[in-house]
Order: C-alpha cells, then sequence, then structure tokens
C-alpha cells in the first residue's frame, strides 16, 4: 500500500512507466474530469464558511480520477490539518463488478497522471491511500473530517459503505459531498444516497444537476447562511423543496460563473518591459495602416467615374480640385 505526503518533482522525466506522456496542465480546466462551476462556488462556499467559523477538521476524497476536484480541494487545506486521497488507480479491483466497471469508465487511469496534475498547482501531494475505499476507517482517523467528497465506485455496495465510513469519519458539523446521485447510468448510487437519507439519518442540504450535500450534524445554520450567500447571486437559480421532512435547497448552475482557481506553475506568465506593458500579449493583425486623422480619405470610386464619363478638360480641373482639397 503506498503512502505519501513528501514533495515529489519529476525534473528529468515527462513520462509515465509505460511510455505515456505526463500532463502539464497550464490551468484547472485542462485537468481532464467533471466539476462543474457550481460545484467549485459550493465547495469554495461550504469550504470557506468552515473556515470563516472556526470548524477544524482533515479533507478526504474518495476516487480521485486524474485529480482535478482533489486539485481545487487542496486550496483550502490549513496549517495542522491533512488532505487524503483515496483511490485504486493503477490497482486491480477488489471485486469482477468493480472490475469490469474500471476497464469500462478509467482504463487509462493511472496514479502518477494523477500526481503529475497535483504537483502541478500544489507543492505537495496530500496523503495518498492507493487501495479500495472500504480500506479508509483504518486510514483516517474517527470523527476527524470536515468535508469528504466520494466520487468512487457507482455500485451500491460500494457506495453504502462509502457513505458508512464518511458518517464514521465526519466531525459532528461536518459535510459529505456524494457525485452522481441522480445520474441514470449510477442508479446504485441514487438508491444507497436516499436509502441513508431515509434510514441513516443524512440530511440533504442542497442538490446541484450532480452532487448532493450532505451532513449528520444540525444544518439549520448552514443551511439559512447558504440561503443567504444564494439570494446574492444573479448567476445561481435556487428553489427549497421539502423532502424527509427537512427543505432541501435545489440549485440551477448553469449560469454559474466559476470561482477563482488554483494556480498552475505551467501558467505562461506576462513579459513586461521597464514600462510595465506587456509584451506577451499577442501581436494585432496585419492590416492596411490607418490613414493619418488630417487627411480625409476620398472616395476612389467617385474618381474612377469622374474619369470615365466626364471630357478630359473638366476631367483635369477636377482632379486639380480633389488635390487640393485633400
Amino acid at each position: 500500500m503506498s503512502q505519501t505526503s513528501a514533495q515529489v518533482q519529476f525534473p528529468d522525466r515527462s513520462t509515465t512507466p509505460g511510455g505515456d506522456e505526463l500532463p502539464r496542465p497550464a490551468r484547472l480546466d485542462d485537468v481532464k474530469g467533471w466539476f462543474r462551476p457550481v460545484d467549485q462556488l459550493l465547495f469554495d462556499w461550504f469550504l470557506g464558511h468552515q473556515r470563516d467559523h472556526g470548524h477544524a477538521g482533515d479533507l478526504l476524497e474518495l476516487g480521485a480520477y486524474l485529480g482535478k476536484s482533489a486539485i481545487f480541494m487542496g486550496s483550502y487545506l490549513r496549517p495542522g490539518e491533512e488532505f487524503t486521497v483515496c483511490d485504486l488507480w493503477d490497482s486491480p479491483a477488489p471485486d469482477a463488478s468493480n472490475s469490469a466497471e474500471m476497464d469500462r469508465s478509467y482504463a487509462t487511469l493511472t496514479r502518477r497522471a494523477f500526481e503529475a496534475n497535483y504537483l502541478s498547482f500544489h507543492d505537495e501531494l496530500p496523503h495518498l491511500v492507493q487501495a479500495p475505499t472500504s480500506v479508509i476507517t483504518s486510514r483516517v482517523r474517527a470523527a476527524g473530517c470536515r468535508f469528504v467528497h466520494i466520487d468512487a465506485s457507482h455500485l451500491y455496495e460500494h457506495v453504502h459503505g462509502d457513505i458508512r465510513a464518511a458518517e464514521r469519519l465526519l466531525t459532528p458539523e461536518g459535510v459529505v459531498v456524494f457525485d452522481d446521485f441522480r445520474a441514470e447510468h449510477c442508479p446504485g448510487v441514487a438508491a444507497a444516497v436516499w436509502g441513508a437519507v431515509a434510514t441513516a439519518g443524512l440530511t440533504p442540504l442542497c442538490i446541484t444537476g450532480t452532487k448532493l450535500y450532505g451532513t449528520w450534524g444540525d444544518p439549520a445554520r448552514v443551511r439559512a447562511e447558504l440561503l443567504g450567500w444564494l439570494r446574492t447571486r444573479t448567476d445561481l437559480w435556487h428553489g427549497v423543496e421539502e423532502v424527509a421532512g427537512a427543505p432541501l435547497i435545489r440549485i440551477d448552475g448553469r449560469r454559474a460563473e466559476a470561482p477563482e482557481h488554483p494556480r498552475s506553475r505551467h501558467r505562461a506568465e506576462p513579459v513586461t518591459d521597464g514600462a510595465g506593458a506587456d509584451r506577451s500579449a499577442p501581436a494585432p493583425a496585419a492590416g492596411p495602416a490607418p490613414a493619418p486623422p488630417h487627411r480625409r480619405t476620398g472616395t476612389p470610386r467617385v474618381r474612377r467615374l469622374v474619369r470615365d464619363l466626364l471630357p478630359p478638360l473638366l476631367t483635369r480641373a477636377l482632379v486639380r480640385t480633389f488635390r487640393r482639397s485633400t
């Protein structure tokens, strides 16, 4: 089992052991994955809300793919906290159903690619657990996580186990996020998540098109403050439904404006001259030079008609008049 939190760099290697070129993303959007702007805004809000209210704790992600959401979450890690990411990456799946799912959806997934992506934005890797998510309760301290993102297997049995692990690992006020809770190709996720709402005390706080945000703690304050924030957003629509006897906030983020992203070390920096002008900006496309402001450009078509239709003597007189006027 491989775990690390040490700084890792790849100064002399630009390929994976299999010969594939390692990614060098210049921005977060260059990292392959599914992490919509509306959910980036909500991750930013929940993690910022925890910071502002002094809610300490570790971060956990189950299922990382190539690291897009992990890179984003890593920016909210505070001194004394730990960020753990658990994924199979190149390891064999624990059962035949999970193996078939991996072959179908994540055939190109490698840990090296995740590491290269993450280190493009951060100096150190998170604590990596390369294993089935079923081991996570033995690798992370109980009641120590303030934020858990679950985006691992879509099979009901595995999601059910991930939910039980999240309940054990979260702090009393912690927030859990489930991906693909309503996708038509992931009915196991929906069954497990809504089953936990019905029978295991999970309270859903809000939903977007792809994620459900919930807690096992008291939701009243965080729900009220989330609603207050949503009322200030002109790029997000929201409504409130009652589900399982509690308010549930629905959020439509099709017009969402993404928050600020972590900065990549591969991002090209603008080059300025001594006067502060940006010399790295692309030069304007070549084209005809504009006429000096004190000259009138005239109308060539009118001049051609004059030459073609009028007598020569009159034409020469008019041409002299044009020249004097310009």
